[in-house]
């Protein structure tokens, strides 16, 4: 499965320390290097400077032949939105509003990071309860309501008939 990521999915994912789970859900990820730099940009999380330094083998750097301007994007999510279309992705992962709109105007089949979150609980690889009560105590933005929403549907799904 090819799999092109924004920044904050991995953002995310590293500081709750469960952004193993990506190659075990998708074998290997693709960044724009627009994507790598906001990784590597000061004021980030120590743990996503040491994730980067030493980037793992299933999370490679590929530059789009060309970007396409999408007004109100920053140039990480435009770059990745770019590269998912050139590369025919399978899927894009990306959290930001304005980029998950582009994405669906560009039929590019999406998720974030709850997305990935619920697809390893559904797997059985993660404790989803404790994977959102840790992005809780992150500067990750979303509501707590909305992530007890989700959390209130995966388990209602898990329950047997």
């Amino acid at each position: 499965m090819l799999v092109v990521a924004d920044a904050s999915p991995l953002v995310a994912l590293i500081n709750i320390e469960k952004v193993d789970l990506l190659p075990t859900l998708f074998t290997y990820v693709v960044i724009p290097p627009e994507v790598a730099a906001e990784l590597r940009a000061a004021g980030r999380p120590r743990a996503v400077g040491e994730f980067m330094s030493q980037r793992p083998n299933w999370l490679t750097e590929r530059a789009p032949t060309g970007t396409e301007p999408i007004p109100g994007l920053h140039p990480g999510e435009a770059a990745a939105l770019s590269l998912a279309r050139e590369l025919g992705a399978d899927l894009l992962l990306i959290d930001e509003a304005r980029g998950r709109k582009a994405a669906r105007e560009r039929r590019l089949p999406f998720t974030g990071t709850i997305g990935v979150l619920e697809l390893a609980a559904d797997r059985g690889l993660v404790d989803l309860p404790q994977a959102f009560a840790r992005l809780k105590q992150t500067d990750f933005w979303i509501s707590d309501e909305l992530l007890d929403q989700r959390l209130a549907k995966f388990r209602s799904k898990r329950r047997p008939s």
